[in-house]
C-alpha cells in the first residue's frame, strides 16, 4: 500500500544521504506540510489566488523530494486551479490533499518507527 502513497526508492535513498538526520527530515517535512495546509485554507478564505498558487507550487516541490508522488501530483492540480484563479474549486481539491497527507503523514510516521 505504501508504494501507491510514497515512492519507497525515493525514501531509502533519503535515508542514506542524511543518515541520522533522516528523523530531522521528516519532523521539518510534517510542520511545513502542516503550515502549508493552513496558508491553503487562509488564501481561499481571503480569495488570495497568488498565495494559493504560491504555497501549492511549494507543497508541491516538498512532496515530490519527499517521494509523495500523488500528493505531489495534487498540489500541482491545486496550483492549476490557483493560476487559473478558479478559488471555488479549491476546497474539495485541499479536503483531498488532506486526505492523502493523512495516509502520508501515518506512513512515514511509521517509517520513522523502522
Amino acid at each position: 500500500m505504501s508504494e501507491t502513497h510514497l515512492d519507497n526508492a525515493v525514501l531509502a535513498a533519503l535515508k542514506e544521504v542524511m543518515e541520522d538526520e533522516f528523523p530531522v527530515l521528516l519532523d521539518t517535512f510534517m510542520a511545513d506540510s502542516g503550515e502549508r495546509l493552513r496558508q491553503f485554507h487562509q488564501a481561499v478564505q481571503q480569495r488570495d489566488a497568488q498565495a494559493l498558487r504560491l504555497s501549492a507550487h511549494s507543497f508541491k516541490g516538498s512532496c515530490s523530494n519527499m517521494g509523495a508522488l500523488p500528493l505531489a501530483s495534487l498540489c500541482k492540480r491545486l496550483e492549476e486551479l490557483a493560476k487559473q484563479e478558479q478559488l471555488d474549486e479549491a476546497p474539495p481539491l485541499i479536503e483531498s490533499i488532506e486526505q492523502e497527507f493523512a495516509i502520508v503523514s501515518r506512513l512515514l510516521d511509521d517509517e520513522r518507527s523502522r
